[in-house]
């Protein structure tokens, strides 16, 4: 009598190489989301800046601030710190005469528990 099954040592070798290839797959599924976030975050968050910046920039006196995006950008901050900007010596000779008009811009966008993190920078004239 011919037995046409498979043996338990050929279903154990089977389930060991589906479990490898289940593991590398969801492995490089993981990092496919990941990759995607982080893109998502490098093309939003420039924008956001920009947007946010410019809101800043129409106002007359600017002061350090912060707060989010609503629920238009979900679980992205901003933070603006303002400060004097100040040119040392071994810059350009002419941009030391500006310390007294310019004010320095800094604006942080955060996403996702401050994982992500894009900074812009920016100098306006002090309203007199």
């Amino acid at each position: 009598m011919k037995n046409t099954g498979f043996t338990l040592l050929e279903v154990m070798i089977a389930m060991a190489i589906l479990a490898i290839a289940l593991t590398s797959l969801f492995g490089s599924q993981t990092t496919s989301v990941a990759l995607a976030a982080e893109t998502s975050f490098n093309i939003q968050a420039p924008l956001l800046a920009r947007m946010q910046l410019a809101r800043f920039q129409s106002k007359e006196d600017i002061v350090s601030d912060s707060g989010d995006f609503d629920d238009e950008f979900p679980g992205f901050k901003w933070e603006l710190q303002v400060e004097d900007a100040v040119f040392q010596e071994s810059e350009i000779a002419s941009l030391e005469q500006l310390n007294d008009k310019l004010q320095h811009l800094i604006l942080i966008v955060r996403w996702g528990d401050e994982l992500y993190t894009y900074q812009l920078d920016s100098y306006q004239l002090k309203s007199q």
